[in-house]
């Protein structure tokens, strides 16, 4: 069960180092945990734990393909592999991989691809992935999970060591937000309504959860009552849940960090298509590159703020 914190907070601990303590705690219980990483072991906050069990971490260098390889070998030996890169090098570049090696193969690999959408920041566009949750939504047999905060990164990364089967964790690396209270835990598959509404329901993913709660509080003094769900399972995807709130509020908004294309609005109108169709705008990248910037300037650049959740909203009510 989950609950939320009376208010989204700042937090002082980033998602990196929960992931990196959250590792620790398990391999301290179960020998068979392995982390993998591709030269990035400062960037995925990792050190403590290559230091801790040098012969449970793998250097792989600036190889992903091969990292990939690597993890679905460790899986086949018995090992709980969870494998580390930036979000464009964990989806576009070993698609490859994930497909035969891992999905195809029915191993037990875990690929955590930090730093999604604009997270990325001063990397810029070739490090800015807007694609990375539609390249691998194709695949079959594979499972994509966008926590929203620290204290979801912890229960996931738990989970996912009593699971099997192939899990893409698209997480935040540096700073965070936190939204739920320590000791939450979640229903991998099952989306969060956050706040119940009646006019129109809002949902989101990763950084755009707080946006979307704030939008909610702010059109909420204008009258408009919005349901807010936190959708951080993208395959699969929540349909029992999606076609309740479009029975029930008669209009949706998403609100995603990542193309509009193949993304969670186009997931969601999928799931809404086939049994309750109903008015839905989408808030995301509108089929457009990353570029250098801060994250703060990046989420007004490409229009993934609360005010353009409130437009949405705006929009689909006049549609409803």
């Amino acid at each position: 069960m989950f609950k939320l914190l009376p208010a989204v907070t700042k937090g002082s601990k980033a998602m990196r180092d929960v992931y990196c303590e959250t590792m620790m705690s398990l391999a301290a219980k179960n020998e068979n945990i392995v982390a993998l990483d591709a030269d990035l072991v400062s960037s995925s906050g990792m050190k403590k734990f290559f230091e801790a069990y040098p012969d449970r971490a793998f250097q792989c260098g600036v190889a992903e393909a091969n990292m990939i390889g690597t993890a679905a070998g460790l899986s086949l030996v018995g090992k709980i592999p969870y494998a580390h890169t930036f979000g464009p090098f964990a989806s576009r570049r070993v698609c490859d991989q994930i497909f035969l090696s891992a999905c195809y193969a029915k191993l037990n690999v875990r690929i955590i691809g930090s730093d999604p959408g604009i997270t990325a920041a001063y990397n810029g566009g070739t490090h800015m992935p807007f694609e990375d949750m539609g390249v691998l939504r194709s695949i079959a047999k594979i499972t994509l999970i966008e926590p929203s905060d620290p204290v979801m990164v912890r229960d996931i990364i738990t989970q996912l060591a009593d699971k099997y089967g192939v899990y893409y964790i698209r997480m935040g690396r540096k700073g965070s937000t936190y939204i739920y209270e320590e000791g939450s835990s979640f229903e991998i598959g099952k989306g969060n309504v956050l706040k119940e509404g009646g006019d129109a329901t809002v949902i989101a993913s990763g950084i755009m959860v707080a946006e979307a709660l704030s939008a909610a509080e702010r059109l909420s003094k204008e009258g408009v009552s919005v349901r807010v769900v936190d959708m951080f399972t993208w395959k699969p995807m929540d349909t029992e849940l999606v076609e309740k709130c479009a029975s029930e509020t008669g209009a949706i908004v998403t609100a995603e960090n990542h193309n509009i294309y193949g993304g969670l609005g186009a997931a969601v109108a999928e799931a809404c298509v086939k049994t309750k169709p109903v008015p839905i705008e989408m808030v995301g990248v509108m089929d457009e590159f990353g570029q250098v910037g801060t994250e703060d300037y990046l989420r007004t650049a490409y229009n993934l703020t609360d005010d353009a959740i409130i437009e949405a909203v705006r929009k689909v009510l006049k549609r409803k």
